[in-house]
């Protein structure tokens, strides 16, 4: 029995070393050729070769974009290699895989190589920038926004900065809207420098919002610039609205996100209300629910639903105060549904918004009746033919 014990207790002191994984032991490794390159606006190139006492069986590289998110997405590239102690791998990330990316924005990336041994080598991570770089840019800054410039003088910039800063003392005081995270802005001199630095672009493009970069791209010739600071302040609206209601759930409507942007510019221009007054008289006016979807695709009914969704903005504001417009913001970015968020704050859902708005804008657009009595109308024709009879008297005698 004593000799059993022995035999017990020996083994039980050694099963540790027995059961413990023997560790591989780190082996030298050098990098002889890291690279990254990006040419703008088309490919990011990753380039890596490796060199390695012991065969290396997995190389991957991982990347993600700096934007706005709920969650961090990295992206994983597993090469397909030999085995072998010199191993070389390259990568090319397609603009058109992903719709593009602005100028300014930025990509982290790191590489992780496994050997045969299973030893694990992991590098630093680096940061790529992704910039226009085929002009000369200016930049300006104030407060959140820095612009972005190289055709025009100070001045044009200036302006420029002007309308963006007015757009959000705008939209703050009448909704309590505000911008939360740094803006940056890219003037390019005319839509066609644009259209060159995007993929995709349709041949109407003028600009644009990308809404979880951060960032705003237009084209603004410095002949063109009272068309150019209405179009700054309706795109940094939308990055404001996006800020104020981001959430991981729901979008909001596309009648308040359009409408708090055109409500940022300022009054409705003339051509707009002749749409709204138009499809008054033409009892053609588009549903609320209907606009909270994506905009028709014809210019016509493109225009009244930009219209519309001004004026139903407008109608909240005038009618039921900035306080309102702010908790309706803070209820979307709970994740509320549109008729969810409008009942919450006012009482109604979004037909119950219909029938309100309809009868507000009816009124201000109804066609004016002509009251006139027949014979007042009949009065007015005797005296206008009395004086064109004497203006006729008159010449004849001269």
């Amino acid at each position: 029995m004593i000799k059993k014990a022995i035999i017990l207790a020996i083994a039980l002191i050694l099963l540790p070393a027995v059961l413990s994984p023997v560790l591989a032991q780190p082996i030298e490794i050098t990098l002889p050729g890291e690279s990254a390159r990006a040419v703008f606006p088309t490919t990011l190139d990753f380039n890596l070769a490796i060199e390695s006492q012991a065969e290396i069986e997995d190389v991957r590289l991982h990347y993600l974009i700096d934007r706005e998110s709920f969650a961090r997405v990295t992206s994983e590239i597993i090469f397909d290699i030999i085995p072998s102690t010199s191993v070389t791998v390259s990568w090319a990330l397609d603009m058109r895989k992903i719709g593009g990316l602005p100028s300014g924005s930025v990509i982290d990336y790191w590489w992780t190589m496994t050997d045969i041994q299973g030893n694990e080598y992991t590098t630093a991570r680096q940061q790529l920038p992704f910039d226009d770089d085929r002009y000369l840019w200016h930049s300006l800054t104030e407060d959140a926004i820095t612009l972005y410039w190289y055709a025009g003088d100070d001045s044009f910039a200036g302006e420029l900065m002007s309308a963006a800063r007015q757009g959000l003392t705008r939209l703050s005081e009448e909704t309590g809207a505000y911008l939360e995270k740094p803006v940056r802005i890219y003037i390019y001199a005319s839509s066609g420098d644009l259209q060159g630095a995007m993929i995709f672009p349709q041949e109407w493009t003028g600009g644009a919002a990308y809404i979880q970069l951060g960032t705003i791209v237009l084209g603004i010739a410095p002949n063109a610039i009272e068309w150019g600071k209405r179009a700054l302040v309706h795109e940094l609206a939308h990055l404001v609205t996006n800020q104020m209601v981001f959430n991981p759930y729901n979008y909001i409507p596309t009648w308040l996100n359009e409408g708090l942007s055109m409500y940022a510019e300022g009054q409705l221009q003339d051509s707009y209300q002749s749409y709204l007054r138009q499809a008054v008289a033409d009892d053609a006016l588009i549903s609320v629910r209907t606009l909270a979807s994506s905009f028709s695709a014809f210019a016509a009914q493109s225009y009244l639903s930009y219209a519309q969704s001004y004026s139903l903005v407008n109608f909240l504001i005038n009618s039921y105060g900035q306080d309102k417009m702010f908790a309706l913001l803070g209820t979307f970015k709970q994740g509320s549904t549109g008729d969810g968020a409008l009942m919450d704050v006012y009482g109604f859902d979004m037909d119950g918004l219909d029938d309100r708005w309809q009868a507000s804008i009816t009124d201000k657009y109804q066609p004016v009746v002509n009251t006139t009595a027949p014979s007042q109308v009949a009065s007015f024709s005797i005296l206008a033919a009395t004086l064109l009879l004497g203006l006729w008297l008159v010449a004849g005698e001269r």
